[in-house]
């Protein structure tokens, strides 16, 4: 038996596919299936390590990305698309997958253009209450959508959908429950505020929270991943704004969390402060009370984020603040009545955890597995 797995080169269509095949492995040990094999296609590996634990092989493929605004790079990546299609069609020829699950994104479109010619079998999962253009096209193909979000569910015929949630990888979607704030070095006794910008960071958020740090030390601890690119910018900013001050050392910066950070994150944090992405499914997982900030409308292909934001805090999970209206004082607002009102707390801690759908990955593997199987009949 042979998967496929696909999905643009981000974190967000990344990591769910290494949660899918984790759960894909266990099925094949439990059935003890011969011969099982999967595989990942995209521009690049993203993560090689985690694709050697899974025993997944990377394929490479030329892609170019699709905008919709006028670009010179357009007509590039307009032959990269097309001499990647002509590739993926060869290579998916050769390998012949009983099954390919599709992320969507760039990287997914030659590869699934190639399927569609082979009538290779496709599951398409959609992370966002508004699809992409590579899986709205997909979706018309595919034998079956799962949906993070169920207002996705317009966009698809209803005979194909089922909302599964996003699967979240074993490895952080359970948190530390001790030695969490040791590990990071924190007072036990003192409320610790986590900061995610997604893999790439948020440098507005980065800004306005180190705009507030020395008010914010003197009552809270604080864990801020900054992202690669921002973070020295961003630990200089925080230095100079905090100079001499004793407190100084209630925030720690990080450029990104490896997987045991984001698990002891998880398991230190009270609130989480967050982008809209893919990292909601994360802290409902840990059952965090949270402060989103989606990516606006303008930067944003369907205003996704800001739905997905919308569709969260309508759970009492969260409270978004627009980033129009992100200020250093409307944050601190927040941030104070959320560590001080502990029946509200409470309720959105409780309501996080019922947001989150742990057997995301189980479903979607499980329907991958039985089409396979007829496929390879």
């Amino acid at each position: 038996m042979k998967i496929l797995l696909i999905g643009g080169g981000t974190g967000g269509h990344f990591y769910p596919l290494i949660a899918i095949a984790e759960e894909l492995n266990r099925i094949a040990d439990e059935e003890k299936f011969a011969n099982f094999k999967l595989y990942y296609m995209s521009t690049d590996a993203y993560n090689q390590k985690e694709l050697d634990e899974q025993f997944i092989t990377f394929i490479p493929v030329t892609a170019g990305k699709l905008r919709v605004y006028f670009s010179f790079q357009n007509f590039i990546d307009l032959f990269k698309t097309a001499f990647g299609t002509i590739g993926a069609i060869f290579k998916l020829f050769s390998l012949y997958p009983d099954v390919i699950i599709s992320k969507g994104g760039y990287a997914a479109f030659p590869v699934l253009v190639a399927a569609k010619l082979l009538r290779i079998p496709v599951i398409v999962h959609e992370s966002d209450t508004v699809p992409g253009r590579v899986n709205k096209w997909s979706g018309k193909f595919a034998r079956r959508v799962a949906l993070s979000y169920p207002e996705a569910a317009q966009y698809f015929d209803e005979k194909k959908i089922a909302v599964t949630g996003q699967p979240v990888r074993k490895a952080i979607a359970f948190v530390a429950t001790e030695g969490a704030k040791e590990f990071f070095e924190l007072d036990a006794t003192i409320p610790v505020i986590g900061v995610i910008g997604g893999s790439q960071g948020a440098k507005i958020i980065n800004d306005t929270i180190t705009s507030i740090l020395p008010e914010l030390v003197q009552k809270y601890q604080i864990i801020h991943q900054a992202g690669p690119k921002n973070f020295e910018e961003t630990k200089t900013d925080a230095e100079v704004l905090l100079g001499d001050d004793t407190r100084r050392t209630r925030y720690k910066i990080f450029p990104y969390l490896n997987d045991l950070q984001t698990k002891m994150f998880g398991g230190a944090v009270d609130i989480i402060i967050s982008r809209a992405g893919s990292s909601l499914y994360e802290i409902a997982a840990w059952g965090k009370p949270s402060i989103i900030i989606p990516i606006p409308e303008s930067n944003s292909h369907g205003d996704h984020q800001r739905k997905n934001a919308y569709h969260y805090a309508r759970t009492g999970a969260c409270v978004v603040i627009e980033q129009a209206n992100l200020t250093p004082s409307v944050l601190k607002s927040e941030i104070d009545l959320l560590l001080t009102h502990k029946d509200q707390y409470d309720a959105m801690a409780e309501r996080a955890k019922g947001f989150y759908k742990a057997d995301a990955g189980r479903l979607i593997a499980a329907e991958a597995v039985s089409i396979a199987l007829e496929h390879e009949r």
